[in-house]
């Protein structure tokens, strides 16, 4: 029997580095990405690394994981790829949203603001109900999403994602709380400032936030998608089944070190 993982934006970053970790470790792996073009080639070498890794155990999708046609589409098929084991993890890294701010020149409009809290908070709950209803999560499953700092602080550029993480971490709680009869737990992950390509969509200043980043936080170093990947295994493990509805900081002590 194996186990299965299903990661929403598998490809790259944080997703991607978990995914690598896990089929080190034998887990099957489940991936959804959205790439086109020059990422498409990264994405293609994560795929690789994962099936070399795992023996194979790896089917990914090139497709809007936040759709609920992609959903409704490809649920039936993982049921029938992990048969009757229940995943172990549902992970949402996924880094699509507007990057602007609320007034100016380019002020979000409500389209904007509504894709992106859909795409990056309120998906994760649509994934969990239609798993659940299928009996794809049960007991020892993991729902894990992943935050940031600027869920409680303000910045430039990234009020819409902010209130789309914010969304998120309050669903990971509710999740956690009406399933944790059922021996599923949710937690957030709150990663601190890594170099990643997500990073360089959020703001043209990325290289000073990480030089910044370097001398306030305790380890003098930035987050890395290995440490993300690192805590993902750890919540994994049997030792962490009472660890719900909670949100995990992964950043060397960053979160207490103030604004950047």
């Amino acid at each position: 029997m194996s186990n299965w993982a299903l990661i929403l934006g598998a490809s790259t970053g944080h997703g991607g580095a978990t995914a690598i970790s896990l089929a080190e470790k034998g887990y099957g792996i489940l991936g959804f990405h959205f790439d086109r073009g020059d990422t498409k080639k990264e994405a293609e070498k994560t795929i690789s690394k994962v099936s070399e890794l795992n023996g194979g155990m790896c089917h990914y999708w090139n497709t809007n994981a936040a759709s609920e046609d992609t959903m409704d589409k490809y649920i039936p098929e993982i049921k029938e790829i992990v048969g009757d084991n229940p995943l172990k993890l549902l992970l949402h890294s996924i880094a699509f949203g507007t990057t602007t701010n609320f007034f100016g020149d380019k002020p979000v409009t409500q389209r904007q603001m509504d894709m992106t809290v859909h795409v990056m908070g309120n998906s994760l709950l649509y994934w969990t109900q239609k798993l659940f209803d299928q009996n794809l999560i049960g007991k020892g499953s993991r729902i894990i999403g992943l935050t940031s700092e600027g869920n409680y602080l303000a910045m430039e550029g990234y009020g819409p994602v902010s209130v789309a993480k914010v969304a998120m971490e309050a669903i990971i709680r509710q999740i956690g709380w009406e399933l944790g009869e059922y021996g599923i737990t949710a937690n957030s992950i709150q990663a601190g400032i890594t170099p990643t390509r997500a990073l360089t969509k959020i703001t043209d200043r990325w290289e000073t936030w990480v030089e910044n980043t370097k001398k306030r936080n305790p380890m003098r170093r930035t987050t890395t998608p290995n440490d993300v990947a690192n805590t993902v295994k750890l919540l994994m493990q049997p030792e962490a089944d009472f660890i719900n509805c909670s949100t995990i900081y992964c950043d060397g002590g960053e979160h207490r070190s103030g604004s950047f």
